[in-house]
């Protein structure tokens, strides 16, 4: 842009794409990153303080505003202090356990042609880091062109030869069956929907007209059509940031300004990132914080009931109220975020890859209800198991690290030995850097279907 042609407007804007581009690849200062440790630490703090200091104290000495016997108050302390050490315990491992950065293991690399993806870095809104499956090396995408629409067959010769490997790799991230909504968000694409027709076949715009497959055997119209990145290649896993080649299930965290192994989220709470090397202390950590926070909510809430049942019973102390707002919130937080993990840990799942499922399903969604009509639920039901049938379960045989069983699955992240379920020692069986795939994937990570399975799995 020439200097009489820069408006003001255009100046701002572009001043705000380079701070934008600046904040993206700087971490967020350490003070910001270990705050809510801090918070939390002093939130343990002061419900320890009521619960021992007012709550037992008082049945123990016998004070007036006891609300149960000795006997009750020295059961309560000594369970409160049994699992406020597991809390503690666990909570110093998540903390103090590097999630795994693969910097600390892998040299620095530069690639001769940087991935299209790495270039248009700033109209991507990469919260989560940058993903892996969404890279996009330096190789022929005409070999992926059946990725491009659910509804309409592509036909590249008819789209001019400069713009061709352009659209389609916009198209590419929309349809990806492993991106996230965040990372397959895309800007600056053209406003003229007519420059973007590609000559072909315009689908039906009615239920009436929709074809059929099951009457004559073609092809339907509509159908799952799984992502087609060969997101075991090198090259779909280089990131621009930090120079590397990174492992598979590696991401990019922004908040940390790192890559980290097998990411499943950056969780404020611990100060850093959940990965391949602390997920399972953090397990334990939400698990020993929910059966705390409930013990501490149950105790308090059922005396102070009782005893308003007394002619003499002492009035309600204010502090007592406040406990239990802040175990009943802080309990139901961790419980059902340990029921998250829980699930996703037997489906082998990170939090980042369980988007990217839910994602597809979505998509399906969307395909049926142009299938079928609202109300037409058996037929929906008969389609998805149609291509359940022709694929498999997206979220399990359509899932590239599956193991064969949520017990293989759930004990490569908390361990053969049974009571590393529940305290924080040991580790998992996985490595960060290598992991086995599932053999209903092609050797380059794509899924194949059901009659492309080895034998023994059809």
């Amino acid at each position: 842009m020439s200097h009489s042609d820069r408006t003001c407007c255009g100046v701002v804007e572009e001043a705000r794409l380079r701070a934008h581009d600046r904040r993206a690849h700087k971490p967020q200062p350490w003070i910001v990153l270990k705050f809510a440790v801090g918070l939390t630490l002093a939130l343990i703090a002061y419900t320890s303080y009521v619960y021992v200091g007012i709550f037992c104290k008082d049945m123990i000495v016998k004070n007036q505003s006891a609300l149960g016997s000795p006997t009750v108050g020295i059961v309560f302390l000594v369970v409160f202090s049994f699992l406020l050490l597991m809390v503690l315990w666990s909570y110093f491992a998540v903390v103090t356990t590097s999630p795994g950065y693969p910097a600390d293991f892998i040299e620095k690399t530069e690639l001769e042609r940087p991935p299209a993806r790495a270039q248009q870095s700033t109209t991507f809104s990469d919260t989560r880091g940058m993903s892996f499956e969404l890279m996009s090396p330096t190789v022929d995408v005409s070999n992926h062109a059946s990725a491009l629409s659910n509804t309409v067959p592509v036909t590249l010769s008819a789209v001019p030869a400069a713009v061709q490997q352009d659209k389609v790799y916009q198209s590419t991230l929309h349809h990806q069956g492993t991106s996230t909504p965040d990372e397959a968000h895309v800007t600056n694409v053209p406003t003229d929907l007519e420059s973007m027709r590609i000559p072909g076949p315009t689908p039906p715009s009615s239920h009436e007209n929709f074809h059929d497959s099951s009457l004559d055997g073609s092809p339907p119209m509509f159908s799952r059509r799984p992502s087609t990145t060969p997101v075991l290649i090198s090259e779909y896993r280089y990131c621009n940031r930090d120079k590397i080649i990174k492992p598979p299930r590696t991401h990019h965290c922004r908040a940390c300004g790192t890559c980290v192994l097998k990411y499943d989220h950056h969780c404020p709470w611990v100060g850093h990132c959940v990965g391949a090397y602390n997920h399972k202390f953090f397990v334990n950590f939400v698990q020993w914080a929910s059966i705390l926070s409930f013990w501490m909510f149950a105790t308090i809430l059922g005396l102070n009931i009782k005893s308003q049942t007394r002619s003499s019973a002492p009035a309600i102390n204010p502090q007592h109220i406040v406990v239990l707002a802040l175990t009943a919130l802080f309990g139901l937080f961790c419980f059902l975020l340990f029921m998250t993990q829980v699930q996703l840990i037997m489906l082998n799942q990170t939090t980042v890859e369980s988007l990217a499922f839910r994602s597809m399903q979505e998509r399906e969604q969307d395909n049926l209800a142009r299938m079928h009509r609202w109300y037409d639920c058996g037929a929906k039901k008969r389609t998805r198991q149609r291509w359940d049938k022709e694929w498999g379960r997206i979220g399990k045989e359509g899932n590239l690290w599956w193991l064969g069983s949520r017990r293989a699955n759930w004990e490569s992240v908390m361990g053969k030995n049974v009571w590393w379920w529940f305290l924080p020692v040991g580790r998992g069986l996985e490595d960060g850097l290598n992991f086995p795939t599932n053999p209903r994937f092609d050797n380059q990570g794509r899924w194949r279907r059901r009659r492309e399975w080895p034998s023994d799995l059809r």
